[in-house]
């Protein structure tokens, strides 16, 4: 049975429109590149050809993989999120001890997860270890990089 994936309703609505959109404009996109690529005649050395088909299957696959995530979800209900607590669907603030800078990210599921905007998943090392902190607490990461220090600045919903 496939994991339970937690979502926030902005995942859940970019999930949606993400698989929506494969399966409508990008499908019909790389059937026109098909169509395009076997005018050119012989497959075997048709490298059009096999570009679209190798972009076709990457799209399948990722449609597939969104309709599991979308057949497999769980709701993360963020008005209950604590501001006590850190827990999916908090907002943190922490502060790195060693360049003594403070970075607000959002706690997610790994479906949601985009460190680059500010969404950490709750299974990233840095994520897992901020749950069930609250602010004010000290938390020692161990990371690929190494250890990592933080201090809980802020909790918010």
């Amino acid at each position: 049975m496939p994991k339970e994936i937690l979502l926030t309703q902005e995942g859940l609505k970019e999930l949606k429109d993400e698989l929506n959109y494969l399966k409508t404009t990008k499908r019909e996109e790389i059937k026109e590149k098909i169509q395009v690529a076997l005018g050119y005649g012989d497959l075997s050395e048709n490298s059009e050809y096999d570009e679209a088909k190798s972009e076709q299957g990457k799209i399948e696959s990722r449609i597939n993989d969104l309709e599991v995530m979308l057949h497999n979800y769980k709701l993360i209900d963020e008005s209950g999120a604590s501001t006590d607590v850190v827990g999916v669907g908090s907002k943190v603030t922490i502060r790195d001890m060693e360049l003594k800078e403070n970075m607000a990210y959002t706690i997610v599921g790994f479906a949601q997860a985009d460190p680059d905007s500010g969404k950490l998943s709750d299974e990233s090392p840095i994520g897992k270890a901020l749950l069930g902190h609250k602010k004010g607490d000290k938390v020692i990461v161990e990371a690929p990089v190494g250890q990592l220090k933080f201090k809980i600045v802020s909790i918010d919903k």
